[in-house]
């Protein structure tokens, strides 16, 4: 076998599309954007912003290819051609690699955010990595997700120059959408999951429990954002909420398909509105 530096180079290039791929990109995008244009309207300021931005991109890199490496054979058995490492076009031991060392750079980054701030977003990747490695098997499955979408209101408050507790609303908020984010993410993927022995919450209440659930934990944490945050309720609220509740009953309510993909666009409809609301009441949390 060649050991020659532009076959190591060449080789090491090629893995790099897998690598992207494998790391849950449009996730690992949205929970990063949405959380450094917390951090902006909070009041972090740029260099605050961009160290945020940075220890959740690395958070979030770390628990996709942890992921993937975890589900390989589990993503192999159910022929699941958009995951690499089920594929065999990434090593399961580079993907976890790759997640090992996205998690070693998550600490001194979160760490440079403020001790307090640090804390509470390596306590949300540690609930990922605790997901991706035995919770998804068990009753407690929502737990990593509320947990993990929970704290990031107190890691964007509790770092320099805010320093304080973010209000109840915006945690509470948090972890409803984590938790429904766990329901949307499992609810098209149901029967292959319980084909391969996966028997989180979801799975254990059912398709037809699950999408109604989804949306509708959605739509509280839109309601908690409407009631929480003090003065007058804004227009943009009203409007934000009444296209919410029109895209859970469009979803859920209309007779689809038992295997329909509606009631998961519904639910990332309503959670997308409900991170826009969070985005609008930004400033109020500091």
């Amino acid at each position: 076998m060649s050991l020659h530096p532009s076959g190591v180079l060449s080789r090491t290039t090629s893995l790099v599309p897998a690598l992207l791929r494998s790391c849950h990109p449009e996730p690992t995008v949205a929970v990063t954007v949405f959380v450094t244009v917390l951090a902006v309207g909070a009041g972090r300021g740029a260099a605050g912003s961009v160290a945020v931005a940075l220890a959740v991109l690395a958070g979030q890199l770390s628990i996709g290819w942890c992921n993937d490496a975890a589900d390989a054979q589990r993503d192999l058995t159910c022929g699941r051609s958009d995951k690499p490492v089920g594929t065999g076009e990434l090593p399961r031991r580079v993907a976890a690699a790759a997640a090992g060392t996205a998690l070693a750079l998550c600490v001194p980054l979160s760490l440079w955010c403020g001790a307090a701030a640090g804390a509470a977003h390596l306590g949300g990747v540690g609930a990922g990595w605790m997901y991706n490695l035995r919770l998804k098997h068990t009753v407690l499955s929502p737990l990593p997700y509320a947990v993990g979408f929970g704290s990031l209101p107190a890691f964007v408050t509790l770092g320099p120059p805010l320093s304080a507790w973010p209000p109840w609303w915006a945690t509470t908020a948090g972890v409803l959408l984590g938790m429904g984010a766990h329901l949307s993410n499992v609810l098209p993927d149901i029967e292959d999951d319980l084909v391969t022995g996966v028997r989180g919450l979801p799975q254990r209440l059912g398709r037809p429990a699950c999408r109604w659930l989804a949306p509708l934990v959605m739509l509280t944490a839109v309601g908690v954002l409407v009631v929480g945050p003090s003065g007058a309720v804004r227009a943009a609220d009203r409007v934000l909420t009444a296209a919410a509740v029109i895209a859970a009953v469009a979803g859920t309510a209309v007779r689809s398909r038992a295997r329909s993909r509606w009631p998961f666009r519904a639910a990332v409809v309503v959670a997308g509105i409900a991170v826009a609301q969070l985005l609008l009441h930004a400033s109020d949390m500091g």
